[in-house]
């Protein structure tokens, strides 16, 4: 396994894979939800690179990047026996060097749902994953569906800008309980981390009604407010039922659906979503 830093290096290595290749980024801290991606790569490539990048550019001034939970040590040991053949590590300063001024933005699709709570955000996003297309040159790139926003500008974005891509979007992980795996799950406390199960009961409940036939979407995001309304740790910011695609918010569900939140557990903001149809 290859570890590289500087996109020099990254290019010289990339040229010596024959094959098809796919790319996993992350932002490290890795979990069995990052190492799922990788496998599925793994199963599909020929060949596999992962970067491992805590892109400063999608982080709002309020938020945790100081606090990101790195050990850079560790994800090593946890891909090494994956054999991946490269692992991108860029710094802050190589990806974006100084005088630095240029960034992707996808527009209608980013103002909504997360858009709306972390302006910003996605330009961020957009810029470092189209930065890491055009270093590695991947056949396939490979996402989580907990990040469906995410998956969806991404996807947007590789089909505006032409990248010859396949956006490949795996299941998300869950806890035995649940709980959709993420790296900010580590600042939960013990009743937190309790309380915070709510997310897939709540995602659970609506899914339940719509299997029971129900296509009014206001009725489908009602029953996710209620089943978060219930717990007291939990301190919703917003819940949606949007259209799969387009992310906009639905009175009516007709084709494939987007359920999605976004909760605070003290001070930790998580995210979870189903997909309906």
């Amino acid at each position: 396994m290859n570890t590289l830093i500087t996109f020099s290096d990254l290019r010289a290595a990339r040229l010596s894979l024959k094959g098809t290749v796919g790319l996993v980024p992350t932002m490290g801290y890795l979990h069995e939800g990052h190492l799922s991606l990788i496998k599925r790569a793994k199963e599909e490539c020929k060949h596999v690179i992962v970067s491992i990048f805590v892109n400063p550019t999608q982080f709002g001034p309020n938020e945790d990047l100081s606090k990101y939970p790195r050990d850079l040590e560790r994800d090593l040991s946890l891909i090494t026996p994956l054999g991946v053949d490269l692992v991108w590590t860029p710094t802050a300063e190589v990806m974006y060097p100084s005088g630095y001024q240029t960034w992707v933005e996808v527009e209608a699709m980013t103002q909504p749902l997360e858009g709306s709570m972390r302006p910003g955000h996605f330009k961020g996003v957009t810029t470092v994953v189209a930065k890491l297309f055009n270093a590695s040159q991947p056949d396939k790139a490979y996402f989580g569906q907990k990040d469906a926003q995410q998956a969806a500008v991404i996807r947007q974005m590789t089909r505006d800008l032409n990248f010859p891509i396949e956006i490949v979007v795996c299941p998300t992980t869950r806890e035995a309980d649940g709980l959709a795996m993420s790296s900010r799950n580590k600042y939960l406390n013990e009743a937190e981390r309790k309380a915070a199960v709510v997310l897939f009961r709540s995602l659970s409940a609506a899914k339940e009604l719509y299997e029971d036939g129900e296509r009014d979407a206001e009725k489908l995001r009602g029953k996710m407010k209620e089943v978060l309304a219930a717990e007291p740790l939990a301190q919703m910011q917003y819940v949606s039922c949007a259209d799969y695609d387009s992310l906009e918010e639905l009175s009516e569900i007709r084709g494939k659906a987007l359920l999605s939140m976004a909760v605070f557990l003290g001070k930790t903001r998580l995210i979870d979503n189903f997909v309906l149809g």
